[in-house]
């Protein structure tokens, strides 16, 4: 049975090249950049120190089998993006389409008004992928026996209070 649990609120490589495209961390990187790019707002870079952060966390939300952003301490100024669903059931373009999905909810504006929703939250995932404020992301994708988690990190946090997105 496929399983697809949304992705919680958004609080949240080194450079990818080229050479990278292939990897899942390049597609990650690629669907990212898309949607920036269609708001014309620069391409984020990859940072081998947030994707070691994201890891950590994603390892930890495996080992536990529990859901949930990482505390706010432990990031500092990143963001945060989380997905989970049934392990290997997914491909990672369907893991960071459901932040994409988010877009037909969003609304450019100054953060936290930015839903036609009315609620930032439904937005969120989207938001932090297209600020222009952040300009990095790493990612990690662990698994238990029945479930994946993905976890993005992005520096600087992106979802700021008064921020225009994008």
């Amino acid at each position: 049975m496929r399983r697809f649990v949304p992705a919680l609120l958004l609080l949240p490589l080194a450079t990818a090249t080229a050479a990278s495209a292939q990897s899942w961390e390049g597609e990650v990187l690629s669907l990212h950049n898309r949607e920036r790019a269609a708001w014309r707002v620069p391409p984020l870079a990859w940072d081998m120190g947030l994707a070691a952060a994201a890891d950590r966390w994603a390892a930890e939300l495996a080992r536990t089998n529990r859901w949930g952003h990482s505390p706010k301490s432990l990031r500092g100024n990143q963001g945060e993006n989380l997905w989970m669903g049934t392990r290997n059931a997914y491909p990672v373009s369907a893991m960071v389409g459901a932040w994409v999905g988010e877009r037909r909810w969003f609304r450019p504006g100054v953060f936290p008004a930015v839903s036609r929703t009315g609620n930032w939250a439904d937005v969120g995932h989207y938001t932090q992928m297209i600020s222009a404020r952040s300009v990095r992301v790493g990612c990690a994708i662990r698994s238990t026996r029945s479930w994946s988690y993905l976890v993005c990190r992005y520096s600087p946090s992106g979802n700021v209070d008064g921020l225009r997105i994008p």
